[in-house]
């Protein structure tokens, strides 16, 4: 906890929009104009291999056309979303030395680009990231590693990297909190999506109690804790004749439903460095009913953070009868109400925000 309240800055992540984008009811200009027009801003954060075309190679007069555009409507460019891909090649992982170079030209596209961190994967170990941190510092790009479930603030690899950061002493290396570590029930419309995809009201029950069984139980800490939960939504799907669910089952109720407390990410507050202020809808009453999203921006303002949360609304994976461009209005208005609650405000100026984004990624992690 610290002295003075933080102040995070309102943004959006364009994945929120990815169903609009393949759908080719928007280009990419035409989804940046858009956040802007809908005050969706003023951060933005942009997946590279999503978003740009050739990426991380991109020519000069395109990396000119996305700067000047996003200058003249006044957004702030926060994150880029990088990928860590060790499994490129069939049958034959990366090398370490290939797996740094091909990090090295995504880093250089962040650069290029404007964005002044670079959202890392999990698939970077300790040691790859200190051997990124000179890449790091040569393009003035912070590495934020994203926690995401089934990791969590207690996860021994999180740990892992965490301790690492704190021998480094860097302000460019960090973490990108997901809030999808931190979720409290199954989202109602992906049950409703699994509802309409013939799913019987018992399996549907018996899955949401798996679920909550492994919320009364905490996170899982190990890779192993984690591959027996991942087995039992699987198990669960095959025990209900719906065999075919179960995979799907098991990468939700793990990897994009986590049960950690929110006072987990406490044990990495001093690096976090960019938010996915990850939710799946809002419900009749205005609320996210699977996520916390009340007690995350209180935990961010308690800690004092001023760096960027980009809304990150992921149920566009199975929810196509929704907007979400209604969705995404409605989960800032919480984050905007939680922060007041908390006695503070998110910053929705994009001149202010420039200049609170860069003090706080230019603070010392420790400090």
């Amino acid at each position: 906890m610290t002295d003075t309240l933080g102040t995070p800055v309102q943004g959006v992540t364009l994945y929120s929009f990815t169903r609009a984008f393949h759908g080719r009811e928007y280009d990419l200009e035409g989804l940046i104009r858009k956040v802007a027009a809908e005050g969706f801003g003023p951060g933005l954060e942009i997946i590279g291999f999503s978003s740009f075309r050739g990426f991380p190679k991109l020519e000069d007069d395109y990396v000119g056309w996305f700067r000047d555009l996003v200058a003249e409507v006044d957004l702030v460019p926060t994150s880029l979303a990088i990928n860590g891909d060790w499994a490129l090649r069939p049958q034959k992982l990366m090398t370490q030395d290939e797996l740094i170079a091909y990090m090295t030209r995504q880093i250089e596209a962040a650069a290029r680009l404007g964005f002044p961190i670079a959202r890392v994967q999990i698939s970077l170990t300790p040691d790859s990231m200190e051997q990124l941190l000179p890449v790091a510092e040569k393009y003035g790009v912070t590495l934020a590693l994203e926690v995401h479930a089934h990791h969590h603030g207690r996860h021994e690899d999180i740990l892992a990297l965490r301790d690492r950061f704190a021998k480094l002493d860097s302000p460019l290396l960090g973490f990108t909190a997901d809030w999808g570590a931190t979720v409290k029930g199954f989202a109602p419309s992906l049950l409703e999506a699994y509802r309409r995809r013939g799913a019987t009201e018992e399996l549907l029950t018996a899955v949401s109690e798996l679920w909550n069984q492994t919320y009364r139980e905490g996170p899982p800490t190990t890779e192993a804790e984690h591959g027996k939960r991942f087995g039992a939504f699987i198990g669960l799907a095959h025990q209900h004749g719906r065999p075919d669910l179960g995979i799907d089952f098991a990468i939700n109720g793990t990897g994009l439903f986590g049960p950690a407390p929110v006072d987990t990410w406490l044990e990495i507050a001093p690096f976090i460095r960019h938010c996915h202020g990850k939710f799946f809808g809002i419900d009749a009453d205005g609320e996210e009913p699977s996520v916390p999203v009340r007690e995350l921006i209180a935990l961010l303002v308690s800690i004092g953070y001023n760096g960027a949360v980009s809304s990150e609304y992921e149920g566009w994976h199975w929810n196509y009868w929704e907007s979400p461009f209604d969705i995404i209005r409605a989960e800032q208005a919480v984050q905007r109400s939680a922060a007041a609650d908390a006695g503070s405000r998110m910053i929705t100026d994009p001149a202010e925000a420039r200049a609170v984004h860069s003090a706080h990624l230019a603070r010392p992690v420790r400090g």
